[in-house]
Parts: C-alpha cells; sequence; structure tokens
C-alpha cells in the first residue's frame, strides 16, 4: 500500500488528525439560537396584589372622637364671651368710679380751702369738726372710686369672689341713692341719688342673673 512520496512537500502530512488546519465544519454548538426561556419570574406579573391591597384601611387615631375645646389665653376661659348686660356693668363702673375720684379730689380741695380760711380769720377751731367730716367724704369717694376700678378691671378674670362683692357693692349704692333721694329736698343730692339708683340698679341686675354665674363660675387656663 502507497502513502505518497514523503518527499513531496506538497503531498499530506504524516500523523495529522483528520480535518487539522481546516476551517470548523459549521458554528459551535448552540451559537445563534435563542436562549432557553428567561430566567425564572422574569417579566411574569406579581402574584397577586401587595398585603392589604383592597381591603378597607381603618379610620386614624382618634376618628370620631370630640375634638378637644381650644385653649384661651389665662383669665379667659374657655373661649366664652363676656354677657352683653355684664359689658354694660363694667363701663358703668368706670364711669362711677369717674365721678367718685372727680367728686373725692373737689371735696378735699373745698375742705381744705375752707380750713385754711377758718384759720386765717381765727375761727378753725371751731370748724375741726367740719374739715373732719369732709376729709373723711373725700377718702371716702377716692377710695369707692379706686375700688369700682378694680372691680371693673377684674370682670375679665375674676372669679366668684368679684361677683359677691359687686353685688354688695351695688346693693350698698341703691341704699345710698335712696336715702340722699328722701333727704335731698329736691336739689343736687336728689339728683345724684337718682343717678346712683340707676347705675347700681344695672350693675345689680347683671351680677344676680344665670349668664353672670356661669361667666364668674367658668373654667380658666
Amino acid at each position: 500500500m502507497s502513502f505518497g512520496d514523503q518527499n513531496n512537500p506538497y503531498g499530506a502530512p504524516q500523523g495529522q488528525q483528520p480535518g487539522y488546519g481546516q476551517p470548523p465544519q459549521g458554528p459551535p454548538p448552540g451559537y445563534g439560537q435563542p436562549p432557553q426561556g428567561p430566567p425564572p419570574g422574569y417579566g411574569q406579573p406579581p402574584q397577586g396584589p401587595p398585603p392589604g391591597y383592597g381591603q378597607p384601611q381603618g379610620p386614624p387615631p382618634g376618628y370620631g372622637y370630640p375634638a378637644a375645646p381650644p385653649v384661651a389665653p389665662y383669665g379667659y376661659g374657655t373661649g366664652m364671651e363676656m354677657p352683653g348686660l355684664m359689658k354694660t356693668a363694667r363701663v358703668l363702673l368706670f364711669i362711677l368710679a369717674g365721678f367718685q375720684l372727680l367728686f373725692g379730689l373737689i371735696v378735699g380741695i373745698a375742705v381744705g380751702a375752707t380750713q385754711d380760711a377758718s384759720n386765717g380769720i381765727g375761727t378753725g377751731d371751731s370748724t375741726d369738726s367740719f374739715a373732719g367730716l369732709g376729709f373723711f367724704a373725700a377718702g371716702l369717694l377716692l377710695a369707692l372710686g379706686a375700688l369700682s376700678i378694680f372691680l371693673g378691671v377684674k370682670f375679665k378674670s375674676g372669679g366668684s369672689g368679684i361677683r359677691v362683692t359687686t353685688i354688695v357693692y351695688a346693693s350698698l349704692m341703691i341704699l345710698g341713692g335712696i336715702a340722699n333721694i328722701v333727704n335731698g329736698g329736691g336739689g343736687s343730692a336728689t339728683f345724684g341719688g337718682l343717678i346712683d339708683l340707676a347705675m347700681a340698679g344695672i350693675i345689680l341686675a347683671s351680677m344676680v342673673n344665670g349668664a353672670a354665674s356661669a361667666w364668674f363660675g367658668r373654667p380658666r387656663y
């Protein structure tokens, strides 16, 4: 059996495997073929809705409970407004205080001037009692004026004690007005008594009704 000329350079080399030096016959296995399916779970819709989806959500904590009342500044209760009659009485107290302070100053100045004149003419000893009463009246008017201002101011933040004090004060003013009307003899004292009676009556009426009791008994913060 002849294997050809071994010296022939164009002959087939000896000992080489079949196909050596030749291009591969066709693409490698699997080349150009689509992948065998996507990875597990890729592109698939989620299995069912997320937990709690579509289920009714309960109301927020505290839903359905009454809201807390508004907190008002100190001394003003829970946003409650002062009744109208009490506002009127408060204004009257301030007006009354103005008259009391004014008349107290006038009486004090007048008594002092009269006493100085009596001392100048040597009759001061005989008018000492009169001067003492005059100064007492002037001091009383000034004290009542200060009390009227105090009560009017405390109407905003005062409690039941202010209400009781105002009732007693207005009652005494009514008695004083009646006394001035009776003993005034139709003069200036009678006119002053009528004014005192009217103002004190309004103040007293504003203190003895249910609205005043609710106002002075309101909670405070």
